[in-house]
């Protein structure tokens, strides 16, 4: 059997646990009887329903549920749900370009793709999809709307989205091929403006390839920005080796599963691609998982200054396992959380930006009005942090362009070029300009060497990314 990585790897050990429950059963002897009621059941419901049913479906569903009962991102996956998959992480499949996530009965958007039909749409990092073809979406499964939306290439789709204080859009997205560039890059003066998308398997070979050309268009690159907005993760191999082009050394991400000794370490090998030079990371409550390992990494080492809004906080690792070798799905299970190089927990409190920025000012509303906006924590099921802390609730973002700003410009984006401007120093760096409105005292961090800020264990071959199975 064949297991692949959602984000992740993950050692799974099958226990059996012979200790006895109060009534005297063992919890195996317990489980045994569960399943035969669920026969039970199964078998009422075959013979009483008012209409004859599909035992499969139901199968299905109770698998789903069971999975889903555990946390939000453990999952059974149908067949065409683990094709899907297959399909997204190889950088190519026919859809509407969406990232979703269900919770309570409701399916949520994590982040649009880049010039998808549905981000060409307008469609943001927490809408929620409340029809699709007029139908109701509430209670249904992410296989389930994924099967809804995904279609041949050039028919459409009718999906009405709801956001927080707006009135409910019905869009009509037209599928096509979503051939997945996740990085693409640009010179802006004497900076270079880097974007990764998503972290599939062409990430860090796309990644050589776009500073490769950024160097040989402009020889006298001063810094560089990594835009993660809006990505909601991939593959963790994709991820250390983003993080690996900026680091020389030092420990990058360690996951720890469910016993004390299931701890797995990855290490940066020698080799800045950019030569040192000053970095900052955009983040935004769209950027999840893969890209919250590479914000924390750089965060951590002193290595890149981050600049947005705090991110989504999924540091769980969901170890993919193929049934019967695909022939009857798949289950994604969460076997391990993640953590940043100093030890911190991204799980339910995500990446917090030295320099808190929104784009908008209507995205400064939803940050100071919504319980954890839209974000790991606020999911009923999500798994706990581990370390006892807590994502920083509704408040007024410390920048935000004032409503008379135009839409059309990137706010965030300006302010990360004024960093590179700074060198990287945020004592340094510029007032904000006049119309932004500026709620808090900056964050400044000390100058720091990364050699002195964090210890930096390295990692044996034997378990550097590439030889666990992935998705």
């Amino acid at each position: 059997m064949r297991k692949m990585l959602l984000v992740g790897a993950a050692v799974v050990t099958l226990v059996g646990v012979g200790a006895a429950t109060a009534a005297g059963q063992t919890p195996r002897n317990e489980a045994f009887r569960m399943l035969a009621l669920f026969g039970d059941v199964l078998g009422i419901v075959e013979q009483a329903y008012v209409v004859p049913v599909d035992d499969k479906k139901l199968i299905e569903a109770a698998l789903q549920g069971m999975m889903g009962a555990l946390d939000p991102h453990s999952s059974y996956l149908p067949p065409v749900g683990y094709d899907a998959l297959q399909e997204r992480t190889s950088g190519a499949y026919s859809g509407v370009g969406l990232t979703i996530q269900a919770e309570a009965g409701m399916v949520k958007v994590i982040s649009p793709m880049d010039g998808g039909p549905a981000a060409r749409a307008g469609v943001n990092a927490g809408d929620v999809i409340s029809s699709i073809e007029g139908q109701s979406a509430a209670g249904l499964t992410v296989s389930q709307v994924s099967e809804k939306l995904r279609g041949a290439v050039g028919t459409s789709v009718r999906v009405t989205f709801l956001r927080d204080g707006e009135e409910p859009r019905e869009v009509v997205l037209t599928r096509e091929v979503i051939k997945i560039d996740s990085v693409s890059g640009r010179i802006e003066g004497e900076f270079a403006y880097l974007r990764v998308s998503t972290f599939n398997e062409n990430t860090a070979r796309e990644l050589d390839e776009t500073i490769a050309r950024l160097k040989a268009e402009n020889p006298a690159i001063k810094g560089y920005v990594l835009d993660l907005r809006n990505n909601g993760g991939g593959l963790l191999d994709a991820a250390i080796a983003v993080s690996d082009a900026f680091l020389e050394r030092g420990e990058i991400v360690s996951q720890r599963g469910r016993k004390a000794d299931q701890i797995l370490r990855y290490g940066a090998r020698p080799g800045d691609l950019t030569g040192g030079l000053p970095v900052v990371v955009l983040i935004n409550y769209g950027s999840a998982s893969a890209s919250e390992i590479v914000a924390g990494a750089l965060k951590d080492h002193r290595r890149a200054t981050i600049v947005g809004l705090t991110s989504f906080g999924k540091g769980s690792v969901q170890t993919v396992i193929p049934l019967r070798n695909g022939r009857d799905g798949a289950l994604s299970i969460t076997t391990a959380r993640y953590f940043t190089p100093s030890g911190a927990s991204i799980q339910k409190i995500g990446i917090e930006p030295d320099l808190e920025v929104s784009r908008s000012a209507a995205e400064a509303r939803i940050v100071s009005r919504s319980n954890f906006i839209y974000s790991e924590a606020a999911y009923a099921t999500a798994l706990d942090s581990s370390i006892g802390a807590e994502r920083k609730g509704p408040h007024t973002p410390r920048e935000a362009p004032g409503e008379s700003y135009d839409e059309d410009k990137d706010y965030q984006l300006e302010r990360a070029f004024d960093v590179l401007r700074a060198g990287g120093n945020l004592a340094q760096l510029a007032a904000a300009p006049e119309g932004i409105v500026v709620t808090e005292t900056p964050v400044v961090r000390a100058e720091q060497p990364a050699s002195e800020a964090l210890p930096r264990p390295g990692l044996p071959p034997e378990i550097r990314p590439g030889t666990e199975p992935r998705q």
